[in-house]
């Protein structure tokens, strides 16, 4: 619970990368940063890398720019 706890706050902060990813954190990661876009924040292309890796996200050809 306690390394769950540090996990998680590693995801309040769009300039840290939060490291590797379960496709479950992903997911969390991907709603709790809405608003931001990859390009500026490090949580949300983690997340987004992590679920493209899993075949959980398919993006469309203009997303793959970044």
């Amino acid at each position: 619970m306690a390394n769950q706890m540090m996990w998680s706050s590693g995801l309040l902060s769009c300039g840290r990368d939060p490291g590797i990813m379960t496709t479950t954190q992903a997911h969390s990661a991907m709603q709790l940063h809405l608003d931001c876009t990859v390009d500026r924040c490090l949580v949300r292309r983690r997340a987004r890398a992590t679920l493209v890796e899993a075949g959980k996200c398919v993006l469309d050809e203009r997303a793959l720019r970044i």
